[in-house]
């Protein structure tokens, strides 16, 4: 089967190879890929700006599929089931976060796409405890953007939570910043929701997907449009989607008093200079959101099955992988909102 698999670490290394055919084993599911979506650490892989790679390693991890074998131990998921897989092929399962399932924490997870061979394939291996069965209203295309959702779902839901009646503060309109907002809508909260000028298509859409207050921050005021948002007190959520630590040192005093910053975007730099008088003096709770966990995909397939994320309009391109190349370059290139590969296998993928 073919496979787009980084052969080594640096940049690009990249190539459309023949490799064998996975089989089952132990826990082991094996899953036809529908689709995969393109992420921005597939994009940081191909550059060589990724480096926890074990090379050579088929990428992929945000996928959806029908599963065609199961292992031995398997007693859940069934072949013919169409399912989404979480991230996690392998854990420790003896650390203290292991025995929370919090398997984004474990020190010793490999993940697919990773550490271990991923998605943008034709056929996958996941463990059983991985899958998720899709909802009937689900898609194959609206399922290979759960993982993305999946992490909205933690950062917005479990590392804080969102009430009716909170206005929150979305920084930065990629898919997981798009993603991020229709998660806190759907929670009956207000969502401003800021870029900047090369963002204006992004924005766009944040609109038409019915995002409350939409900013471009290099032509208008973002104090003055949030203060006036919410009688001066400042938003009670902010959720930095962008990694720029310019744009997070714009918005903390814009947080209320007692308010939470969740950081969910990476930086560039592992080391920054961030206001933190500002989170002293007013009492900021910053916090971290690393991944997702197996409660975050309930929740995202949940959400998705209600027609809560517009998800369609989500998706901009789909290539057939043989055209991997064209696709990464059309994510790089900044003009699509999500871009997705479809497996060369020639089956109903609706």
């Amino acid at each position: 089967m073919k496979a787009v698999v980084k052969k080594a670490l640096g940049y690009d290394q990249m190539s459309l190879l023949d490799v064998p055919e996975p089989e089952v084993y132990g826990d082991r599911v094996k899953i036809k890929v529908a689709y995969t979506g393109i992420c921005g650490s597939d994009i940081h892989t191909f550059k060589g700006e990724y480096n926890n790679a074990a090379t050579p390693v088929i990428l992929g991890h945000e996928f959806s599929g029908e599963v065609v074998a199961v292992g031995p131990d398997v007693s859940q998921i069934k072949v013919g089931d169409r399912v989404t897989s979480e991230t996690t092929f392998e854990t420790c399962g003896d650390c203290r976060f292991c025995e929370s399932k919090n398997y984004n924490l474990c020190p010793k997870r490999k993940g697919l796409g990773t550490q271990a061979d991923g998605s943008m394939t034709a056929y996958v291996l996941s463990r059983e405890e991985s899958c998720h069965v899709l909802p009937e209203a689900v898609t194959y295309r609206g399922a290979a953007l759960t993982e993305p959702l999946a992490c909205c779902v933690h950062a917005a839901l479990e590392k804080t939570t969102i009430n009716e009646g909170d206005v929150a503060l979305v920084i930065g309109p990629g898919p997981i910043g798009l993603l991020l907002a229709q998660v806190i809508k759907a929670q009956g909260a207000t969502v401003i929701m800021s870029g900047v000028t090369r963002d204006r298509h992004r924005l766009d859409l944040a609109k038409e997907i019915g995002i409350d207050v939409v900013i471009d921050s290099l032509t208008e005021n973002l104090e003055e449009r949030v203060m006036a948002a919410t009688e001066g007190y400042g938003v009670n959520r902010v959720f930095d989607c962008s990694g720029v630590i310019g744009a997070v040192n714009q918005a903390l005093p814009l947080t209320s008093k007692a308010g939470v910053f969740v950081q969910v975007g990476l930086f560039g730099e592992k080391m920054n200079t961030m206001d933190q008088e500002v989170i002293i003096q007013r009492e900021i709770e910053y916090v971290g959101s690393r991944s997702q966990k197996p409660s975050s995909w309930v929740i995202a397939l949940q959400l998705l099955a209600r027609g809560e994320i517009k998800i369609e309009k989500m998706i901009t391109k789909i290539y057939p992988l043989a055209d991997w190349r064209q696709a990464f370059e059309a994510v790089m290139a900044g003009n699509e909102i999500k871009v997705l590969l479809e497996s060369d296998l020639d089956w109903p993928k609706e």
